[in-house]
């Protein structure tokens, strides 16, 4: 008689490419009873946020629904209306593509304001994977509607705090994550945004550098983000219009075992 497999072993139905680095470790962040995943996700978020194992939703769970959130198509995150708003903010022509995918995603309360708002969690393994690339879309309409949304969302957080730079054309995935976030808020829906440092992830090893402590990890985002987001806004709350947004630099050391 066999017993059950483990989350490794199951994780070999997914492609190969998912098996390891901050992929998986996110899916293995995921895995299991609900009670159990919103405590590790409120850790990530404290003392910011809580997520509460009824009446939240997360995106991925586990391997059971690896899938990650879009917010402009996952409707246990948002309505419908701020979802076709987020979508028709960022794109020209949807149809065909996308809006940008997150690690992890949750509905959460605000500790001290009883406020519901998202958490929303992107994660890396290695230092290769902070990405200086710039916008990739393949019309040329959408190209100009991305760098439309930057803009805004760059004056709408320079009101609040000088020092923003988001622009399209390089660390995409930083300018455009911040723009969410901003969207977000001024649309009246709190965020904290969290910067997942996944510690040790030596098989990464072939890729980049694998991080090794909360300190690596914190020096690589804030080397990363210099001259395009503020130092001042990691570790700290600002206000969107009386909304607020707070982004986080955490780090953990999950293995897939």
């Amino acid at each position: 008689m066999t017993g059950t497999p483990s989350f490794r072993e199951r994780l070999a139905a997914l492609p190969a490419k998912e098996q390891r680095g901050s992929r998986a470790r996110c899916l293995r962040l995921t895995e299991g009873d609900d009670a159990s995943v919103a405590a590790r996700l409120t850790a990530l978020a404290g003392p910011y946020a809580t997520v509460d194992a009824v009446r939240d939703h997360w995106l991925p769970r586990g391997l059971a629904a690896p899938r990650e959130a879009k917010l402009g198509e996952t409707a246990a995150l948002l309505p419908a209306e701020m979802r076709d708003a987020l979508v028709s903010w960022w794109l020209a022509v949807p149809r065909g593509a996308n809006t940008p995918n997150w690690d992890i995603a949750s509905t959460c309360t605000l500790t001290d304001r009883d406020r519901e708002g998202l958490l929303l969690v992107e994660a890396k393994a290695h230092a290769n994977e902070l990405h200086t690339d710039g916008c990739s879309s393949s019309r040329v309409e959408n190209q100009r509607s991305i760098a439309a949304s930057l803009a805004e969302a760059n004056a709408g957080l320079t009101q609040i705090l000088p020092g923003w730079a988001l622009h399209a054309e390089s660390h995409f995935q930083l300018c455009n994550r911040f723009a969410f976030v901003w969207k977000l808020a001024a649309s009246g829906i709190p965020v904290v945004l969290v910067y997942l440092g996944f510690l040790n992830a030596n098989e990464m090893q072939n890729r980049g550098a694998p991080l090794r402590s909360p300190e690596n990890w914190r020096g690589l985002v804030l080397t990363h983000a210099t001259g395009l987001v503020p130092h001042t806004v990691w570790d700290a709350t600002l206000e969107i219009g009386g909304t607020p947004i707070t982004a986080l630099i955490r780090s953990l050391d999950l293995a897939l075992d």
